[in-house]
């Protein structure tokens, strides 16, 4: 396999280094594949290699949290932003195919394609994912509801697809509008995403979908933990991430969820997705947090001392539930050394299950890191 000649029926793309023949990668995919020199904090590895399609103008969505919005205020070009909190640099993908199929990464079972808001991204989807599929046989799509139909959806499946996540985003669909529809000139809308999400399901097989949503945007711990039953209701699961505000995003000084909300919500979207209670079975207080989640003593002690309700949510593996463990997708190192690992991409140790079970009583209703600065690496 040749990675100095990646096919192209586009030469321009080539030159500007776009998809189909060229993908942004997540840092850790970076270092994953040997292309980036660095170590993962505590010996953590990445199980799915990340990808993100990449065009010159970039994304034409302006979700206000966004660091790939049309509408983000940088001096640099869309191809050197960051996406949730980390560089993504530019690659071949004959890059990504040979470090695959050469055993740079054997470890790797399952390759993740994000489109972005551009029309160019349906057909470049399936082209990339058809490459893929001759080296991986575990390949996600993160999509855009905005530009499909059911009709891609059956064509991006045929092509090799075997799972698909949907970016829902907000538990509201006030929150939606608000920040990712017309209160920010946004194509998106609240009930085609639903939609697209059912036809989704249908395609690929039930909880073979899956929801994105991001804790700490304006919804409360009640209307979150609605969102994920919804979903579950549909046949799919849902992968959480804690809001982390991107420079030059709307949202740049909007805080950080508290620690203790999102252990809750951790908890309340395991017990969900694995069927062990329901949203209607759980207590909220007057301001929509947590207090009861409607589990017996017994339950809840076995969920604090396994600890798997606190690790990253994402799509299986060959080998595990979640391949997708993005090591520091919304917090920093320094965070994680403190305790404040929001999704854990390793096992919580016995030091971490201690510091939870004090976290999920923690109803204070802001974040503070020990007032230190919390972009500190």
């Amino acid at each position: 396999m040749n990675t100095s000649e990646p096919r192209s029926d586009n030469p321009e793309s080539l030159v500007l280094g776009e998809s189909p023949e060229f993908v942004r990668t997540s840092l850790a995919a970076g270092m994953t594949i040997g292309k980036i020199p660095g170590q993962f904090y505590r010996d953590a590895k990445l199980y799915c290699i990340n990808i993100l399609l990449t065009y010159e103008e970039g994304c034409h969505a302006k979700c206000a949290y966004c660091g790939l919005s049309k509408s983000r205020e940088t001096e640099d070009a869309w191809t050197e932003t960051s996406f949730i909190r980390v560089d993504w640099p530019v690659f071949p993908l004959e890059d990504i195919k040979s470090a695959v199929a050469g055993g740079v990464c054997p470890h790797v079972e399952r390759i993740c394609v994000s489109m972005i808001t551009n029309k160019r991204a349906r057909e470049d989807c399936i082209r990339v994912v058809s490459e893929l599929s001759e080296v991986i046989p575990r390949i996600s799509v993160l999509i855009t509801p905005t530009i499909v139909t059911r009709e891609w959806l059956e064509r991006v499946h045929d092509a090799g697809a075997d799972m698909v996540g949907i970016a829902v985003d907000a538990s509201t669909p006030e929150i939606f509008e608000n920040l990712r529809g017309m209160g920010v000139q946004g194509p998106h809308k609240w009930d085609s995403y639903w939609a697209i999400l059912r036809e989704s399901v249908e395609v690929f097989g039930e909880y073979n979908a899956g929801v994105h949503l991001i804790v700490g945007i304006g919804e409360t711990e009640q209307e979150i933990a609605q969102a994920i039953q919804r979903a579950y209701d549909m046949g799919a699961r849902t992968h959480l991430f804690s809001f982390f505000p991107e420079e030059g995003s709307a949202m740049e000084d909007h805080p950080q969820p508290p620690i203790g909300t999102y252990r809750r919500i951790q908890l309340a979207r395991y017990t969900i997705n694995e069927g062990m209670t329901r949203a209607d079975r759980m207590t909220f207080n007057d301001i929509g947090q947590i207090l009861d989640f409607g589990l017996d003593s017994d339950t809840s002690e076995t969920l604090l001392t396994d600890g798997s309700a606190f690790m990253t949510s994402g799509c299986r593996g060959a080998t595990m539930d979640n391949a997708c463990n993005r090591p520091f997708g919304n917090c920093t190192p320094y965070q994680a050394s403190i305790g404040h690992w929001r999704n854990f991409p390793i096992n919580p140790e016995e030091d971490d299950l201690r510091q939870i079970r004090q976290q999920l009583k923690d109803y204070t209703l802001t974040y503070k890191a020990d007032d230190v600065d919390l972009d500190a690496e």
